[in-house]
């Protein structure tokens, strides 16, 4: 998955976000997203990490293999 995709994913699922995204092994599929975001407040991080795996439901463990997160609200 390009990055510029999981990018657009991310910040159509969390507007209002701050994402930075790291390409970890240079091969497009292992990623690390970090998405501070007004959605998270409140939220302890298990659920944070479940509503961003929601988000990639479609694609984790397919076209994006490995998605390592960092979340918190602003």
């Amino acid at each position: 998955m390009p990055v510029e995709e999981l990018e657009r994913r991310l910040t159509e699922a969390f507007p209002d976000s701050e994402i930075t995204i790291t390409d970890l092994a240079g091969d497009g599929d292992h990623y690390k997203a970090r998405i501070v975001s007004p959605a998270f407040a409140g939220l302890p991080r298990v659920r944070q990490h479940q509503l961003v795996n929601k988000a990639l439901a479609d694609v984790l463990g397919t076209v994006l293999h490995a998605l390592a997160l960092e979340t918190a609200a602003p």
